[in-house]
């Protein structure tokens, strides 16, 4: 009786489709937002101003962000769909050429000649495996496992619209400076970035610490540009 090999280890998803969009939308809404509101505090005083331009800059963007991710996406998985078609119809015209081919692939990473033909030609019997085998080989993609359009999108939404809102919120409450903002968005920046680290190879502490920076330096030179023309009366 032939026993099954143990998996003792687990993987992080790393193709679900909704890592990427949520970690850049949040990024994106709490620095572009922030960037934005301290773009405008530094034009005007008027926090009815400031706070109408942060809503409207979270709506604009989660929308926006939302919409190019969904296009995005869908592009993506389209093109895949589109390439496992052809690989699927040159596995029902050239059957014998692409089990060929999927040896050479293994005999490429290493495998004995001999050996190489005959897994090719076991994994060839069945033509929705070989097809999966081939797409992952050559495309680099799973068939049955492409990201999908909505859920970055949703993703994308709502990450960029929760990110977006932390620099907002004490416009939202009656502040009328722009330093409790920085500080709540400074704290999550760094939160965010450490969050990161999680899902990366990175330090907990860099992560945080470039993500603060980046952040900081965006809203600096945004304010700095507010200040300029708010001065200059244009």
């Amino acid at each position: 009786m032939s026993e099954r090999a143990e998996i003792h280890h687990q993987h992080r998803d790393v193709n679900g489709g909704w890592l990427r969009p949520s970690v850049f939308g949040a990024m994106d809404g709490l620095v572009s937002n922030f960037a934005l509101i301290a773009g405008v505090a530094g034009g005007t005083g008027d926090t009815e101003v400031i706070a109408l331009a942060g809503i409207a800059g979270l709506a604009a963007g989660a929308f926006s962000m939302a919409g190019g991710e969904y296009v995005s996406v869908a592009s993506q998985r389209e093109l895949a769909l589109a390439e496992i078609a052809v690989e699927r119809r040159e596995l029902e015209r050239r059957p014998k050429a692409e089990e060929a081919e999927l040896a050479e692939v293994f005999i490429a990473k290493g495998v004995e000649p001999a050996l190489a033909r005959q897994v090719a030609e076991q994994i060839s019997r069945d033509p929705e495996q070989a097809l999966e085998v081939h797409a992952q080989e050559e495309l680099g993609v799973a068939p049955d496992d492409l990201p999908s359009p909505k859920v970055a999108a949703v993703s994308s939404f709502l990450a960029f619209g929760v990110g977006a809102l932390l620099p907002l919120l004490p416009y939202l409450f009656g502040v009328t400076s722009l330093w409790l903002s920085a500080v709540l968005s400074g704290l999550a920046l760094f939160g965010a970035g450490a969050l990161v680290s999680t899902v990366t190879a990175r330090s907990w502490w860099y992560s945080g610490l470039r993500q603060l920076v980046v952040g900081m330096l965006a809203a600096a030179l945004t304010f700095g540009l507010g200040s300029l023309i708010g001065t200059s009366g244009l």
